[in-house]
């Protein structure tokens, strides 16, 4: 009965200084939307794109910048680096170190989404799996990711020119359109968000563009952007790169590393972001003390009178660290779910440029610790004024009033 006394009139003195209320109730909100908002993003960014390179230990492209290469074959947001000899695929493929190499031939898209020009083991490797016709078994054949058959509307035996680069508005190759063949279940990849179709049916569409200047292409004249490619030893992992690397058109890169310096330099900007949200709680914490501080000495008779008529000291106590308590709770509620709101608005944004997906209420486990900090900083804030309120020496107040 005492607590839900406490508690009551806690509650009531909140409601009693409304502006003061909201002020602390929005500090504690934003530093723990922030917090929120942080580890819930990072969390599924980092895991997506691990999802995106799991099983790949190398990819071959043309020489120039690694993490290009790695973003533009993996993760399908850079432009790639080249192309490189299709040939390239058929001698990886026969080395002993090399257990598969899959091959990448991209340049167009369609509504923003990217073609990319490979084989049915590109869909294997992430899980693909046929929702609804089948997988492709011929040229100018496409099967569609999950996002692109929902946001293009497009279904099986539809028809479609691909347009040149790798974003929007490019010029269209109506001369040469595609057929859906097969829609992809979701698989959570970077393969939600392509098309697929056989690498050949890229080289016809370039091939027979009238508006592209061409001669008779010559089978060795056949060029690819990249290669997939997964060890059969640990061995390639030192002899490999390295051989790949000395070859006049060819480059290694490796998603482990690549991904580490990127998850490094994202990791800053993350840490800062930490540093100004623990700031904001801090600036939380002094706020919620000053105003029940002052609450306390507005308040200083009515307590006394309180402890006269029988109030014992620990009821004022518990009164004050309620207060407190009360505050950063809901704040902490009120961030939190602030913070996994704003975490699906850049999610529906990046969904809008085929970036990688975050999902709105996804709980990062590490948000667990959000509440417990919260009301650490409402009993840190209440403690003083609590305690005085527990010292309140009735005779004098009563006195001085």
């Amino acid at each position: 009965m005492r607590r839900l006394n406490a508690v009551t009139m806690a509650l009531a003195a909140l409601r009693h200084k409304p502006l003061a209320t909201c002020l602390n109730l929005l500090l504690m909100a934003i530093g723990v939307a922030m917090m929120t908002f942080i580890l819930s993003a990072s969390s599924q960014l980092e895991d997506g794109a691990m999802k995106d390179a799991n099983g790949i230990d190398m990819v071959v492209g043309a020489k120039g910048s690694p993490l290009q290469l790695i973003l533009s074959s993996i993760y399908h947001i850079d432009i790639p680096t080249g192309n490189i000899p299709a040939a390239a695929q058929l001698e990886m493929a026969a080395n002993p170190l090399v257990a598969e190499a899959i091959p990448l031939a991209l340049g167009d898209s369609y509504r923003g989404f990217r073609i990319v020009g490979s084989t049915a083991d590109y869909i294997r490797h992430y899980g693909g799996q046929a929702a609804s016709g089948v997988l492709f078994g011929g040229t100018m054949q496409v099967v569609l990711g999950a996002e692109v058959a929902r946001n293009t509307k497009a279904a099986v035996g539809a028809r479609f020119a691909g347009s040149h680069g790798l974003v929007a508005g490019g010029e269209v190759h109506a001369h040469a359109p595609y057929t859906v063949v097969g829609i992809l279940q979701p698989t959570g990849t970077v393969l939600d968000r392509l098309i697929v179709t056989p690498v050949a049916s890229v080289w016809q569409v370039h091939e027979t563009d009238p508006d592209e200047p061409h001669g008779q292409v010559n089978e060795a004249e056949h060029e690819i952007t990249a290669l997939l490619v997964r060890y059969a030893s640990p061995m390639a992992a030192i002899s490999l790169p390295r051989w790949v690397n000395s070859q006049t058109r060819l480059q290694a890169a490796q998603p482990a590393l690549e991904s580490a310096k990127l998850f490094e330099l994202v990791g800053v900007g993350a840490d800062v972001l930490r540093a100004i949200a623990a700031i904001v709680l801090a600036v939380a914490c002094l706020s919620m003390f000053v105003a029940l501080y002052h609450a306390l000495e507005e308040r200083k008779t009515d307590l006394a009178i309180l402890r006269a008529l029988g109030a014992a000291p620990r009821k004022l106590l518990l009164l004050l660290l309620t207060q407190g308590l009360a505050l950063a709770l809901g704040g902490a509620v009120l961030g939190w779910l602030l913070g996994h709101f704003g975490v699906g608005l850049l999610g529906a944004l990046m969904e809008g440029q085929q970036n990688l997906a975050l999902s709105a209420w996804k709980v990062d486990p590490q948000e667990a610790w959000l509440l417990p900090a919260a009301l650490l900083v409402g009993l840190a804030a209440s403690i003083v004024p609590a305690l005085r309120a527990y010292r309140t020496d009735i005779a004098a107040t009563l006195a001085h009033s």
